[in-house]
């Protein structure tokens, strides 16, 4: 009798996590076409606006993600194919005796799919402090040369900015980029410029020859962006930032700042709007570059239940409203918003659950808050 009440008790147990618990809730929304003719495409339209995900080679080699990308977007950007530890070239940098950047591969393939499909991009990232190859940093491109010095570090900056734009130009991509993140990342959250290689060799003012470099290189018709995490703790530092990103005539070199808005749904929107609003006083564009929203808060993923996704969907409402609201209002210059991926199965943050669609790509509460349909975004 002991046993099979346990056996019983057991039986509930397992219905219960698998059914409420972290990785086997299916809350059934009806489909996409069932609830609106729209598209992310359309309703992010309405508002002068691109909506754009984050692909790598694998989203677009399978039929039902390649599917779902080309109908609910117009705007990509390269997860990690675009990054410098992709496109330098070591063997060739050493031969030629300068920093050599070179499009193989995947990260070819993507971009022959854009164009084939007619996507805009952004182009993700040139100057940052990770996925850099830390060979570039040394004499001879080679961790057993000593750093290099200032000035040839400046060179080696300038190669990588020039070489960029040169080899999308070559190969027939340039005209696919509406914006460039120039520099990623080099803020910390008290205000304090970050520790990086790029710092300690070249000085605090990389920032300023990176963007010189990009405003001499790159074409008018690419914005030229800073990108960064935690608007909320930087924005002092980036509205500083900016206004020092000037040349010669006062010029402004820099053209935009990229939130990456890796959110969660425990966080207080009043505040991430008021670091908004201070940075568009610098009349600077403002993207959301990398959107995801986890259910709970950092490091305490919470389950998604009903309620929990409930709660997403409104965020993601009540987030993506907000913007509409500013940029029709004239008060932020917002021309796209990018989600950084759209599955949670495929989401590098995959155990926030924090994607507009479940693992198996159907519409959850998110989606329909960031297309502001009320009655579907968990209300």
């Amino acid at each position: 009798m002991k046993r099979r009440i346990f056996c019983c008790v057991l039986c509930f147990l397992m219905v219960f996590l698998t059914g409420c618990g972290a990785g086997g809730v299916k809350v059934k929304l009806p489909a996409q076409e069932e609830v609106t003719s729209k598209t992310l495409q359309d309703v992010f339209g309405e508002h002068g606006m691109k909506v754009g995900t984050c692909i790598s080679p694998y989203m677009i080699s399978q039929a039902n993600t390649e599917k779902l990308i080309l109908a609910q977007f117009n705007s990509i950007t390269m997860e990690n194919n675009m990054k410098p530890d992709y496109v330098l070239n070591q063997e060739r940098s050493q031969a030629e005796g300068h920093l050599v950047v070179e499009y193989q591969g995947d990260t070819l393939k993507i971009l022959q799919w854009a164009k084939t499909h007619h996507l805009a991009m952004r182009g993700h990232t040139m100057i940052w402090y990770s996925q850099t190859p830390e060979w570039i940093f040394h004499e001879g491109f080679n961790t057993q040369g000593a750093y290099v010095d200032r000035d040839e570090m400046l060179l080696r900056m300038e190669d990588l900015i020039r070489g960029t734009f040169e080899e999308l130009e070559r190969l027939g991509y340039l005209d696919l980029f509406y914006a460039f993140d120039v520099v990623n990342e080099a803020w910390m959250e008290d205000g304090s410029l970050r520790p990086t290689l790029w710092s300690e060799i070249i000085g605090e003012d990389y920032l300023w020859y990176a963007f010189y470099y990009a405003d001499q290189y790159a074409p008018e018709s690419i914005d030229l962006y800073y990108n960064d995490y935690n608007a909320v703790y930087k924005a002092a530092a980036l509205v500083k930032m900016a206004q020092s990103l000037v040349d010669e005539g006062g010029r402004s070199l820099i053209d935009g700042i990229g939130l990456q808005a890796h959110l969660f749904t425990a966080d207080d929107l009043t505040k991430y709007f008021a670091a908004v609003d201070q940075l568009a006083e610098t009349g600077l564009k403002l993207e959301l570059t990398e959107i995801d929203v986890g259910l709970g808060k950092y490091q305490s993923a919470q389950y998604p239940s009903d309620t929990n996704l409930r709660t997403q969907g409104r965020f993601f409402y009540e987030l993506i409203g907000g913007l509409f609201e500013r940029a029709d209002a004239g008060r932020i210059n917002m021309d796209a918003i990018t989600f950084w991926g759209f599955s949670d199965g495929l989401s590098w943050r995959k155990e926030y659950s924090p994607q507009l669609y479940d693992e198996e790509l159907n519409p959850k509460y998110a989606l329909y808050g960031a297309m502001q349909i009320k009655e579907y975004a968990g209300y």
